[in-house]
């Protein structure tokens, strides 16, 4: 079975940055596609990013895009999202999750897709 656990968030101000972990215990994620999620009070939650399994390939919300990175480090069974210029708007509890499926389409944003999610941790960005 497996667990995944985020660590590595906090509060910053903004424009600052955070690097957030998700690790694996009970598994591997060697095989699976790791996306992270977000959910903002009274909001939806939503994709942010999403790395595959090889690390060959790695999706962005346009939110996001140019100030996230995220990658993978599959010996460590560990998953990151580096995350820069942080905004108030950013301010929200993060999720990893993990998912064995694949298709050729945009998947990877689809909460319904990944079985696994950890605990969650929250950031709080103060303008």
């Amino acid at each position: 079975q497996v667990q995944l656990v985020e660590s590595g968030g906090g509060l910053v101000q903004a424009g600052g940055s955070l690097r957030l972990s998700c690790t694996v215990s009970g598994g591997t994620l060697r095989t699976y596609t790791v996306g992270w999620f977000r959910q903002a009070p009274g909001k939806e939650r939503e994709f942010v990013a999403a790395i595959t399994w090889g690390g060959a390939r790695s999706y962005y919300a346009d939110s996001v895009k140019g100030r996230f990175t995220v990658s993978r480090d599959n010996a460590k069974n560990s998953v990151y999202l580096q995350m820069n210029t942080l905004k108030s708007e950013d301010t929200a509890v993060y999720y990893c999750a993990a998912s064995a499926y694949f298709d050729s389409g945009t998947y990877y944003r689809e909460n319904r897709r990944y079985p696994y999610w950890g605990q969650g941790t929250q950031v709080t960005v103060s303008s």
